[in-house]
């Protein structure tokens, strides 16, 4: 990142956060979490995919347990046991019924099902957990490490662009640094952004921040597209290499 005059800071000399809020969209998973004090039963009495598998039942109450089970993309028990995002943007929970969450944000969605759980318990008695499967986003295209291209997740609260790179090895030195592509999942559709990380402004982006499902695109550049080397050492080198090969063979040819 280069400096920018672009860059916004506050009073305080600080780059302000611009981290914008996920909406949840259609075929979303959630993983819902009821907690009861000990003589309370919600989890159970809401859902059997919310109670407990035996013998986890601790002096907190009664919540979940999804054990991380990754198959080819996707957690397999956060699949077949959560919450699905219907086509009509609805979720179907057992002893509530339908709650619209399209569009909306993990916690509003949160306080409308707390709401309707302390219409059956003592406000106070239960908590609601409402979560998704962590950050899920996808790497694709040339990167350090290889193989390191496919689905990732990071159980945080935030996840910054730079940070997704650095967990995943750094960027190739033929990736085009001014020319990452975003590809966003909104509840209208996918928008498509382009973020230049050699400027020092782009903390202020909202694509800075990465969000559950998004696909960040690494582009080659256009000089790196001829196959001669990463940089122009290896340039240099691996065109060496040719012309000392075409005299070998040339000279073995003359002899014969």
């Amino acid at each position: 990142m280069q400096p920018n005059e672009n860059l916004v800071i506050n009073e305080e000399g600080l780059v302000p956060y611009n981290i914008p809020v996920y909406r949840v969209t259609k075929n979303d998973m959630l993983n819902l979490n009821i907690v009861t004090t000990p003589k309370g039963d919600a989890a159970q009495f809401y859902s059997a995919l919310n109670a407990p598998p035996p013998n986890t039942v601790n002096s907190a109450g009664a919540s979940s347990n999804f054990n991380s089970v990754q198959g080819d993309g996707g957690n397999a028990n956060f699949y077949f046991n959560g919450l699905k995002v219907d086509s009509k943007g609805d979720i179907n929970i057992m002893g509530i019924g339908f709650v619209k969450a399209e569009g909306r944000t993990i916690e509003d969605i949160t306080t409308e099902i707390q709401n309707r759980v302390n219409e059956n318990f003592l406000d106070g008695k239960s908590e609601v957990r409402l979560n998704t499967d962590g950050i899920t986003y996808y790497l694709l295209g040339d990167v350090e490490t290889v193989g390191i291209s496919g689905e990732k997740k990071t159980h945080k609260n935030t996840l910054t662009l730079t940070e997704a790179l650095a967990i995943n090895g750094g960027l190739n030195r033929t990736v085009d640094r001014t020319n990452i592509i975003i590809h966003r999942k909104l509840p209208e559709g996918i928008k498509i952004a382009k973020v230049d990380l050699t400027r020092e402004d782009v903390m202020n982006s909202p694509y800075y921040w990465v969000q559950n499902g998004d696909e960040i695109l690494l582009n080659t550049r256009a000089k790196n597209l001829n196959g001669l080397g990463k940089d122009p050492i290896q340039t240099i080198t691996t065109g060496v290499s040719v012309i000392t090969t075409a005299l070998s063979v040339y000279l073995i040819l003359t002899r014969l």
